[in-house]
């Protein structure tokens, strides 16, 4: 049976005898020409031409709530300060405020259907929302749905604005909050590094350097490595918050205001930073801050950079856990799930693994960022739906592979110290804290010795009558050659004798 028979017989074979529902609906028009739209929808025309022409991702901007609900809260500000200037009927605003109201507290997500990739800068989101906020308030003020001479989308919900400053505005906006969220599991991450430093401060084990054996150190000290990285890109991230609190509404099309009273912009800011307490300010160069994706630039290189020093970590941690008997094996990693389905008993890193990728598709996005921040032309960069799909998308998903790692993974962390502690006497290394006392050439050749017979650094130098069992344990003292000591031990007389220091 061919391709197409095989699906006509599908068909066929799904066929009912009842009749088709079909919804009814409404007829809208714009410039283009009239547009049948459901009933029941709370968006209109613009929507559904966006809904046609940009079937892409299948990825709906009610995919991120949180740009939603900024975009109301755009929306609500500029409705206030509208009727506060007088340009805009204060019965108008306060159906417009009520509806943003709702949807900001979570109503009618579902209603919010243009992809999140669509031309025009935005245009397509800025009047979906428009559109639901308008038929809503419609409703509220007993009016049907589409009966826009009494409250409508482009007149009145998008009274002195654009989409080239009310976009930009609420994508800082949601992207302030995710980045809070994604700081405070930063925090609590370092937390987690924080606690395994002290649970393992007292823990010898060797250090790696190129893959080699080094010198000793505390596998605590590894774990307080972690915790200082992520407390380092933390305070980086700090330092992007007031370029997010930057916003341009007020700029309409280009910058300059055109079509809005003189006193919107600052009066929308104070309404604006009243309902989502914000300490919001407005850009000193509007038509700059138009064109200009820095701060998005900013905050996509900072949020890469710490991606990237994540994977590191999981890198080192999939290292430090590898084996379970032919590996490094420092620590045990909580087992997740089974790792194979046909090698019995192995289990994977697959939390850090998923980690990894996580990062990886972090990177990818900030090259996005960049790419498109650069391909803006004059007076407006159109490529902001694909910045703020990568910038939502590395938030998003970062703040949850945080939870994932340490919930998952770091909290439940174990080590063999009486293993390390085996390791890290017998660690040819061990030759290099004694160069301040008998020499490099002599600390060498007792490593080259170490490393052919097996035998233990300080037994050799015992042996070689170099040094006395006690000084060599004073040298040899985990807080010394950890560096948590690193004053010079007090030796035995017959050690200062011997190197002829009285």
């Amino acid at each position: 049976m061919t391709a197409v028979a095989m699906e006509e017989a599908f068909d066929a074979s799904v066929q009912t005898t009842e009749p088709r529902r079909i919804e009814p609906t409404r007829v809208e028009r714009d410039s283009l020409g009239d547009v049948g739209v459901p009933a029941s929808a709370y968006w209109g025309v613009n929507t559904a031409r966006a809904i046609e022409n940009f079937a892409i991702t299948g990825h709906a901007i009610s995919e991120f709530p949180d740009f939603i609900v900024a975009y109301a809260q755009v929306k609500q500000a500029a409705a206030r300060a509208n009727a506060e200037i007088g340009s805009l009927s204060r019965d108008r605003a306060d159906l417009i405020d009520a509806a943003c109201d709702e949807i900001a507290s979570g109503g009618l997500l579902d209603q919010f259907v243009v992809d999140i990739m669509q031309g025009g800068a935005g245009t397509s989101t800025n009047m979906n929302v428009n559109e639901v906020i308008a038929n809503r308030a419609l409703e509220l003020g007993g009016y049907e749905k589409g009966q826009y001479e009494h409250i409508s989308p482009n007149d009145d919900v998008n009274r002195s604005q654009s989409t080239n400053d009310t976009y930009p505005t609420a994508l800082r906006l949601t992207l302030h909050r995710l980045l809070d969220r994604l700081i405070a599991e930063m925090t609590r991450l370092e937390d987690s590094f924080s606690a395994k430093a002290n649970e393992f401060a007292h823990v010898v084990k060797v250090g790696r350097t190129q893959l080699q054996d080094a010198v000793p150190m505390t596998l605590g000290q590894e774990f307080g490595g972690f915790a200082t990285m992520v407390r380092e890109s933390r305070f980086e991230l700090e330092q992007v918050r007031p370029p997010l609190r930057t916003i341009s509404l007020g700029a309409t099309a280009i910058g300059t205001g055109i079509a809005a009273d003189y006193r919107f912009a600052e009066t929308a800011r104070r309404h604006l930073a009243e309902i989502t307490g914000l300490e919001l300010r407005t850009a000193t160069d509007l038509i700059a801050t138009t064109s200009n994706m820095g701060a998005y630039m900013q905050l996509s290189g900072a949020i890469n950079r710490f991606a990237m020093m994540l994977s590191k970590i999981c890198n080192d941690l999939r290292l430090l856990s590898s084996g379970p008997q032919a590996g490094i094996g420092d620590i045990r990693l909580p087992e997740r799930q089974a790792g194979s389905s046909i090698m019995p008993g192995k289990v994977n890193p697959v939390i850090c693994e998923a980690v990894n990728q996580v990062a990886f598709r972090v990177l990818g996005n900030d090259v996005v960022v960049s790419v498109a921040a650069e391909a803006g032309q004059l007076q407006l960069n159109a490529f902001g739906p694909v910045i703020a799909n990568a910038l939502l998308t590395s938030q998003k998903w970062l703040t949850a592979a945080l939870v994932t790692l340490r919930e998952n993974c770091i909290d439940g962390i174990t080590t063999d110290e009486r293993r390390l502690s085996d390791e890290s006497a017998s660690l040819a290394g061990l030759a290099t804290a004694f160069i301040p006392y008998i020499g490099y050439a002599a600390a060498a050749a007792i490593a080259q010795r170490a490393l052919t017979t097996g035998e233990r650094v300080a037994d050799l130098i015992v042996e070689g009558g170099l040094m006395d069992r006690a000084d060599v344990e004073a040298i040899l003292h985990p807080d010394r050659l950890s560096g948590l000591n690193s004053g010079m031990p007090q030796l035995s007389r017959a050690y200062r004798l011997l190197h002829g220091q009285g």
